[in-house]
């Protein structure tokens, strides 16, 4: 009976360290998502390099 306590605590533990170690690596990939759409929006934000932007090319 001791033994069933004993690895019904050692699973648990176990499922709860899994479920902590799923849980931060979901908040780190979110937060890199956001890193990289702040990125991306900054750089469409950006002005263009001088020179560039100042006439349409229909040609293109």
């Amino acid at each position: 009976m001791d033994t069933d306590l004993a690895t019904s605590l050692v699973t648990a533990q176990a499922t709860s360290t899994r479920f902590s170690a799923q849980v931060a690596i979901v908040k780190a990939n979110h937060e890199m998502e956001l890193a990289l759409a702040q990125m991306a929006d900054q750089a469409a934000r950006a002005a263009p390099p001088p020179g560039q932007g100042a006439r349409v090319d229909k040609f293109a």
